[in-house]
């Protein structure tokens, strides 16, 4: 079954709107008077690009600006950002090909021809392969794919309970004629190591100062 993807007929000014998003202060909500006024882009191809912002996932349906809108406007995490909205936008093409972003033009647009049955030279393919060149171009796929890898390698240092009883001396706090006796619980934060002997070391004092008092 043939599916629409998202576009643009307006790529170079859909450009410039990401790029004076970034400086502009972040909006209540994202107007064509905020476009107009404070990104100065005036006229319909200005304001034809907000739904299209809307569809990136940068502004939710009643026009405020979501997070991922002020992730973008980090310096640092922009390109990832956009990124992240790049495989919300093409989900289709990626179940088609994992690694679309990293794939030749003409083999791009034989995913979209394909995926939405349209005819190669006509004015909604190109206007799609164009967008799609655009966003990618401008997004940063490598970095949250290494923070996933390491974040999988190296995962939170376990934590192990170690439950014992405690016997107490006979004292002379007593309930009823009987005795107390006091339960601890100990949670231990782990390095991250596999050098066995840091654990020995670990369990051993545990046992020298704690278990055996």
């Amino acid at each position: 079954m043939a599916e629409n993807l998202p576009y643009s007929t307006a790529v170079g000014t859909l450009e410039n709107m990401l790029e004076k998003i970034k400086t502009a202060s972040v909006p209540e909500r994202f107007t064509r008077d905020f476009v107009s006024t404070k990104l100065a882009m005036k006229g319909g191809t200005a304001a034809s690009c907000i739904p299209f912002i809307k569809k990136m996932g940068f502004v939710g349906t009643d026009g405020t600006p979501t997070d991922l809108y002020k992730e973008f406007r980090n310096p640092k995490k922009s390109r990832v950002a956009v990124g992240k909205s790049f495989r919300l936008l093409y989900q289709r093409l990626y179940e088609m090909n994992e690694y679309v972003h990293d794939a030749s033009d003409q083999d791009v647009l034989g995913l979209i021809v394909e995926c939405t049955g349209g005819e190669r030279n006509s004015a909604s393919t190109k206007y799609t392969l164009a967008t799609f060149n655009m966003l990618r171009r401008i997004s940063d796929f490598d970095t949250q794919e290494s923070n996933e890898t390491e974040e999988t390698q190296n995962p939170s240092p376990p934590i192990v309970q170690l439950p014992y009883d405690i016997p107490q001396q006979p004292q002379n706090h007593v309930n009823n004629g009987k005795s107390i006796n006091l339960s601890y619980t100990i949670n231990l934060n782990l390095p991250a190591t596999k050098d066995i002997e840091v654990f020995n070391a670990i369990f051993k004092s545990l046992k020298d100062h704690l278990l055996e008092s």
